[in-house]
């Protein structure tokens, strides 16, 4: 009962934040840990204190699902290069820095154990950058890289924990031991994520009932989660996989329902638990701090340290994120000599004529790798990252969801460790607040544009000019293969259907200005009036009894898809 409690309390701070935040321009996560700092003072408000394994076990599998399925897969796989850099090798380099500063500053401290502590703190959390990002237009290469580094880190943060913690122990017979264990949990994960996804998908693709679909679908990250976990493995990589394969795989294989179910269950899941998890963590900075023995370390010392490691990490992530944005300008080099290279090899395949079945396979290679080099370089050409990216890219770096759990599963003989938690807990709170307050400045300051919506909607018609002339052909086709026995009529309802869908994404666009008469607004003009003039008519007809109730509720649903498909989206690229 008390529990139940505690979540219905918790849900409405958190949603009412949220709702607050979105009014003053502010990230919800930023407000959610200062409300819970002073909700952990408030009298009567019992110490809170959650078992790291909740989080780890629990939390953090169906959080980084939720954000593998929405990263378009052709975007991770332009950025796999800078996108491993910052989420394994920058978490490696960060961990040992900082682990010889602690080891440095505390003297019982062994090495092992401020390694530990340094690949606690060493994984920043992408979930405020983004949110503020994404508010605030930040160009969509910055935005692919915050968040593959927010997925990949934390597998690559909680593996060198678990290394260190057994070296801490004796349980490590050589350093090669930690980077063969490494390696091992990398492939099992890889290996364990893909079978996870590929399964889920073929077993929710048979499904047409959208409840069972779901459940399923709910299930995935656990899925994929606990078999690499008890294989020794990255549980949370393994999870990233599963959902970028997930992602990747929905379109071509999931029905419109279960796809737009998925959205809305995933966002809402992603929206409670991401915003719960900061608000954990300031309702536990009161017992963290009572937990502090002032006589061996105080508080005040503690947080002290905390604000240091604050400072080394701030200074290590520009110290390699300098060279990194650098990097990026001569890949982009490179890929258009690479580009080049390419389309010289095709040339010879289409001015010479293929005699034989392998010199074809050959063309159509080329063919294949020329037209994706081609794509991959003109949206490095326009999504370039100055250096002004990199300073907002830099500045992104905050801890939270990995920090906050990973910290409280030190071993209880680890010295210092009520120190080391609230050390943690330090860098957390203090990067959430500093960095991700002044972000939405910095990002203003410096001027970085971001996504240009005018530009989006141009594109977004000519693609779907380009998908209608495909469906019409379609069509044709049908209409000439069922002859006579097709109505004209039926024909040119199905056919002006895709003629008024592209003619929406053109006004939206642009063409023929704001306020013209075009066909699809009369269309849905007139479309939206019959459907207000049913529902009055359906509640009417409901008032008076006249029809069963389930009846009643399958109309009511029809006439709610019917006025979802006809309203326009402020904005949005839908129709």
């Amino acid at each position: 009962m008390e529990l139940g409690v505690y979540g219905i309390v918790a849900v409405a701070v958190i949603v009412g934040v949220a709702a607050f935040a979105k009014k003053l321009g502010i990230a919800a996560p930023l407000l959610l840990v200062v409300v819970g700092v002073g909700l952990s003072y408030l009298p009567g408000v019992p110490e809170i204190e959650v078992d790291h394994e909740i989080i780890l076990d629990g939390l953090l599998p169906p959080i980084l699902y939720a954000a593998a399925i929405s990263v378009p897969i052709v975007d991770f796989r332009r950025n796999l290069a800078p996108i491993a850099s910052l989420s394994v090798v920058l978490v490696i380099v960060t961990a040992f820095a900082t682990g010889i500063l602690l080891y440095t500053l505390l003297p019982d401290l062994n090495f092992a154990a401020a390694v530990a502590l340094g690949a606690i703190i060493a994984p920043p959390d992408a979930v405020a950058a983004t949110s503020i990002g994404r508010r605030l237009g930040l160009p969509p290469r910055l935005l692919t890289l915050l968040e593959g580094e927010g997925l990949v880190n934390d597998a690559t943060a909680l593996v060198l924990l678990r290394s260190a913690v057994a070296a801490a122990a004796g349980g490590l017979a050589s350093p090669w031991a930690g980077v063969a264990d490494f390696l091992y949990a990398v492939a099992i994960a890889v290996v364990i994520g893909l079978i996870a996804g590929y399964l889920t998908v073929w077993v929710r693709s048979k499904l047409s009932d959208p409840v069972l679909d779901t459940a399923i679908s709910l299930a995935v990250p656990f899925v994929a989660f606990m078999p690499a976990e008890a294989l020794h493995g990255s549980g949370v990589l393994a999870v990233v996989v599963a959902g970028l394969y997930t992602g990747h795989a929905a379109p071509a294989k999931f029905s419109p329902q279960s796809r737009i179910s998925d959205r809305i269950n995933w966002r809402t899941i992603q929206f409670l638990l991401e915003n719960g998890v900061f608000l954990l963590i300031g309702l536990e900075i009161r017992t963290l701090i009572d937990d502090v023995d002032p006589t061996v370390l105080g508080a005040g010392e503690s947080i002290g340290i905390g604000l240091l490691a604050t400072l080394a990490l701030i200074l290590i992530r520009y110290l390699w994120i300098g060279p990194l944005v650098y990097g990026l300008g001569r890949r982009s080099r490179q890929a258009e000599k690479l580009t080049y290279r390419n389309l010289l090899a095709l040339y010879y395949y289409r001015t010479h004529p293929v005699s034989t079945k392998r010199e074809a396979r050959i063309r159509n290679r080329l063919e294949r790798d020329y037209e994706r080099r081609r794509a991959d370089l003109e949206t490095l050409r326009q999504e370039h990252i100055d250096w002004r990216g990199g300073v907002v890219l830099g500045w992104s770096g905050m801890r939270g969801v990995v920090t906050l759990a990973a910290a409280q599963s030190l071993p209880d003989e680890t010295p210092y460790r009520p120190q080391l938690i609230l050390i943690a807990f330090t860098v957390a709170v203090v990067s959430i607040l500093l960095q991700g307050g002044t972000l939405p400045w910095l990002i203003k300051i410096l001027g970085v544009q971001g996504i240009d919506v005018k530009e989006d909607r141009k594109e977004l018609a000519q693609l779907l000019e380009t998908l209608s002339a495909a469906g019409l052909d379609a069509l044709h086709d049908e209409v000439t293969n069922r002859g006579d026995e097709l109505d004209p009529e039926v024909a040119e309802r199905a056919r002006q259907s895709s003629f008024l869908a592209t003619e929406a994404a053109w006004e939206r666009a642009g063409r023929g200005g704001e306020e013209s008469e075009t066909p699809h607004r009369i269309f849905r003009e007139l479309r939206l009036a019959i459907v207000a003039a049913e529902r009055e008519k359906m509640l009417e007809l409901r008032a008076a009894g006249t029809y069963p109730s389930r009846i009643l509720a399958e109309a009511q649903v029809m006439l709610d898809q019917e006025e979802t498909r006809l309203q326009r989206r402020p904005g949005g690229a839908g129709h």
